[in-house]
């Protein structure tokens, strides 16, 4: 395990101090699950991005196309 030592802005540290209370954690815990999660969008981008450097322009419009047709709420 890493220690990680950061300088935010007081009113940042209350706000983050007062949402690891409130959700019942440590600010370690928090700011792990925050780490978790940036970590995960990141991952998700890259695939996204992996996956569309292989597919097809034409074919992802019609796609999009198709889903503005489709009646709301389906």
């Amino acid at each position: 395990m890493s220690t990680l030592t950061i300088r935010i802005p007081e009113a940042k540290h209350s706000r983050l101090r007062r949402l690891a209370e409130g959700r019942g954690l440590s600010m370690n815990k928090l700011i792990d699950e925050l780490a978790t999660v940036a970590l995960a969008q990141h991952d998700a981008e890259l695939r996204f991005y992996a996956l569309a450097s292989k597919g097809s322009a034409k074919r992802g419009i019609e796609l999009l196309d198709k889903l503005d047709r489709r009646p709301r709420g389906r």
